[in-house]
């Protein structure tokens, strides 16, 4: 009797069938039929719900994928209830609107939502977090058409959000992967994000959040990282980030974040950094970038150690003498000095900015002089005798052999 009392909606929940030939055959009757804490199950088929709104709290299960069309007019799925679980659908074709952010799934200032094993395939926006606080989306299929920034939408977009967690996704042509503005306190892993028009991840004014153990190939660029603190980027791989302004993280305005355990391979620029305070970068990769990393003068602060520096064509590179960054114990393929003492650090230091470096980021076409005998005496004797590259810009305490990060 005390159970009965205690948990009345586990004990008088029912479970309605929707099926194209049943007596149900609209989702949106079913839920207008159910109670709370129902379940709906969807079996296969097509279904023209002209815009789904749910405002309770449910659970919708797809059986073998059915369809929700949007018929390129309609938002397929409006969720404005907390607890509503969405699970195992085919959202298709939503509309299209230059002034309403219009998304295949959309939540409206709801929490405990869970957006699980979906296919979303051509929407304007994919899944759309609006006001939402402690949603889970996991291992949904995201893919859209985008062909340029502005008449695409992001595939999971989150605006004024906490404590979410974005999950085994794989997201694919839109215009950013996952998008993140104010939004705090929220986990983003193991998703693969690849072929977006921008950026696999875009962060704007988003604090105290952590992305670890994605993929970002092929994108626009890997990462953009604007604007926040406290961000934890952990684990991932950025790869084939490639344009005149293609980095694999693009950090701007950013403090007292962590950039940890990375792998940055065939970018342009594995990470730029501009106007970044207190930014520790360690344990990273870089093998085979354009430039492995370019600090600008306005950043501050910031720490480059234990990283592996291998095959990029330019270390770092900088546009200006001020250097309030500080390396050390990194591993430089280009390192030529000497281990007299064998204590596995380089006895001289190494610095990492080049002179052809700082000449062909101004002028482009000096590329077709690289590796020229010229370029090589120019960098040889920029090391000896330094005159444009920044004095203090080195690594005191190289290591002699790769790092096993």
């Amino acid at each position: 009797m005390m159970m009965l009392l205690l948990l009345p909606h586990l004990v008088f929940s029912k479970t309605w069938r929707v099926s194209r030939q049943g007596p149900i055959a609209s989702i949106q009757s079913a839920v207008n039929q159910a109670a709370a804490g129902d379940t709906i199950l969807v079996e296969k088929g097509i279904y023209l719900e002209k815009g789904l709104l749910i405002g309770k709290p449910l659970f919708l299960k797809g059986l073998n994928m059915p369809v929700l069309d949007g018929e390129h007019k309609y938002e397929i799925v409006s969720i404005k209830s907390d607890g509503v679980t969405l699970e195992g659908f085919d959202f298709r074709n939503s509309g299209f609107s230059g002034w309403n952010d219009v998304a295949g799934i959309k939540i409206y200032d709801a929490k405990n939502v869970v957006i699980r094993s979906n296919r979303l395939e051509n929407t304007f926006f994919g899944i759309y977090c609006q006001n939402a606080v402690h949603c889970t989306i996991i291992n949904n299929t995201l893919h859209s058409n985008a062909a340029d920034e502005i008449e695409s939408g992001n595939g999971i977009h989150c605006w004024k959000c906490d404590s979410m967690q974005i999950t085994g996704n794989t997201i694919t042509g839109h215009r950013d992967g996952i998008y993140f503005e104010f939004v705090t306190h929220s986990l983003i892993e193991h998703n693969n994000s690849f072929n977006n028009v921008r950026y696999g991840l875009h962060f704007m004014f988003s604090h105290n959040d952590t992305y670890k153990n994605n993929v970002f190939n092929n994108n626009g660029s890997g990462v953009s990282v604007m604007f926040s603190h406290g961000v934890n980027m952990l684990g991932n791989t950025f790869e084939r980030s490639q344009g005149g302004s293609a980095y694999g993280i693009l950090m701007k305005e950013i403090t007292d974040s962590h950039a940890e355990a990375n792998h940055f391979s065939n970018n342009t620029c594995g990470i730029y950094m501009e106007g970044t305070t207190r930014i520790m970068v360690t344990g990273n990769t870089f093998d085979g970038n354009g430039w492995a990393m370019k600090i600008q003068a306005s950043c501050s602060d910031n720490t480059i150690t234990g990283n592996n520096f291998k095959g990029n064509t330019f270390d770092v590179a900088t546009n200006g003498s001020l250097v309030l960054s500080r390396f050390s114990r990194n591993y430089w393929d280009k390192y030529e000095g000497y281990d007299l003492n064998r204590d596995g650090v380089g006895d001289i230091p190494y610095r990492p900015v080049s002179l052809y470096s700082m000449i062909a980021e101004k002028n482009p076409t000096t590329m077709m002089l690289f590796r020229s005998f010229i370029v090589s005496l120019l960098d040889k004797a920029e090391k000896m005798i330094p005159s444009m590259t920044p004095v203090d810009m080195k690594d005191d305490t190289p290591i002699m052999k790769p790092l096993t990060l």
